[in-house]
């Protein structure tokens, strides 16, 4: 049933642009996390323009935005150092040329040196390239086809991976045997035979599973943290775990960092949780709002593309834009003591909304690590897909949306996306926050 919003005056132009959108554009928009049935319903809300942690609407409604592009605003909009770099390098240098130039070179160097696991590094465009590239290495490297996925992941859209993102539970198998689902019809048939799919945050079975199969699989391709199902994190000792289990069974382990790359620590999640995966994906982090992308891991994996045993390639990969954009923004977040500022901010923002949820007795638990968060309405911990499937409450999660949004705090509808908090946020900008989620709250709590 097509939701509609409490206040549509305060929408009006932008349900005017999507009405006129959907006259030439299938479904009214060009990616599936802006369109209505991914909870943009009536419509999506159509931009103006941004700057630093502020998004303004053709409403005139200004918001401070924690969707932040769904992540690669991680410097805030419009940066300027980035900005600066960028302009200069389309005036002064041009924008693509299919060779080489040495600031690749340069970029490679820092993220080399910010990421212990990452010791060769090739750039793409979008993390979906990157996956396929890591499968193709992961497969050349151990002789073997299979992949290990975990129900409620996104590894982008390429038919290897998508399946099991967000499967009706019904149709997907037992809790400790799930089914390869696919997210939609256009599947090549056969796909689903190399890949392994199974609930996160479980060590036994993956324990099992790789006992059983191991000779047969590939790759361990995961998110450190879940940030595609909203935020869930890992069990302790669960990443360890996997870590040992894949060096036991010659399995390369792959982590997907397009989301928390750059985002958790200048090292990635990775970094944070102290483990060493052998392939690493970067990506919204890396470009300050640019589109860029990188796959980087073992010397003696990476080789494979050295050789041309495995070949990578893109007419727009390592293109002049993208990569002046991730040079400075690479440079910006290395400056000391800017992660310690951001979490200083977001631990402020998840302990103050814990604390009015708590002051409430809602049954919402606020989880996250540092710049990463999201709200669970829900009575029961969040462990994985599943817990999430049944437990989550989206028709209060779509009242609290809104309820900020009317409000001017800019989040994604969606329960199983995730709130980003950006290095341009102000101590302000979370008082304010704070203020509006009290009062969201007490009309939840009230109706």
């Amino acid at each position: 049933m097509s939701q509609t919003y409490q206040n549509p005056q305060r929408y009006a132009k932008s349900a005017d642009l999507f009405a006129k959108a959907c006259e030439v554009i299938p479904g009214g928009v060009n990616s599936t996390a802006r369109a209505t049935w991914s909870g943009w319903d009536p419509h999506p809300l159509f931009v103006s323009h941004g700057d630093g942690s502020r998004l303004h609407d053709v409403d005139g409604n200004e918001y401070i935005d924690y969707l932040l592009g769904l992540g690669p605003m991680i410097l805030g909009h419009r940066p300027p150092r980035v900005t600066q770099a960028v302009v200069e390098h389309i005036q002064n240098r041009g924008t693509v040329f299919a060779l080489p130039h040495e600031d690749e070179t340069a970029l490679a160097h820092k993220v080399i040196k910010a990421i212990p696991s990452v010791e060769r590094l090739r750039l793409c465009n979008t993390g979906t390239e990157a996956v396929i590239y890591a499968l193709r290495l992961a497969r050349t490297f151990t002789g073997r086809q299979k992949v290990i996925r975990f129900e409620g992941m996104y590894h982008g859209f390429s038919d290897g991976v998508y399946w099991s993102k967000h499967p009706n539970i019904d149709k997907a198998g037992p809790d400790r045997a799930p089914i390869p689902v696919p997210q939609g019809p256009g599947m090549p048939k056969g796909i689903d035979q190399n890949l392994i799919i199974l609930p996160w945050n479980d060590l036994a079975l993956l324990r099992e599973t790789l006992e059983r199969e191991g000779d047969n699989i590939a790759a361990v391709l995961t998110e450190p943290l879940m940030a595609n199902t909203g935020c869930i994190l890992p069990r302790e000792g669960y990443l360890e775990g996997m870590r040992e289990l894949c060096d036991k069974h010659g399995v390369v382990l792959v982590f997907d960092e397009v989301i928390t790359g750059f985002r958790i620590s200048l090292a990635g999640a990775q970094g944070k949780f102290g483990i060493k995966p052998d392939l690493s994906i970067f990506a919204k982090g890396l470009g300050g709002g640019f589109p860029v992308a990188a796959l980087g891991g073992r010397k003696d994996i990476m080789d494979l593309v050295s050789t041309g045993a495995v070949s990578m390639a893109g007419t727009y990969s390592a293109n002049v834009i993208a990569v002046a954009a991730a040079n400075a923004a690479m440079d910006e977040l290395a400056e000391p003591g800017m992660y310690e500022r951001l979490y200083a901010n977001c631990d402020r923002l998840m302990e103050g909304l814990s604390r009015i949820f708590r002051d409430t007795n809602l049954p919402a638990h606020v989880v996250g690590l540092g710049p990463v968060l999201q709200v669970w309405f829900s009575p029961e911990p969040i462990h994985n897909y599943r817990d999430a499937a049944r437990h989550c409450d989206h028709d209060m999660f779509r009242l609290w949306w809104e309820g900020n949004l009317n409000r001017g705090v800019m989040f994604h509808p969606g329960a199983y996306e995730n709130l980003f908090v950006s290095f341009a946020h102000s101590a302000d900008d979370i008082d304010q926050t704070l203020a509006v989620a009290k009062e969201v709250v007490r009309d939840l709590v009230n109706a």
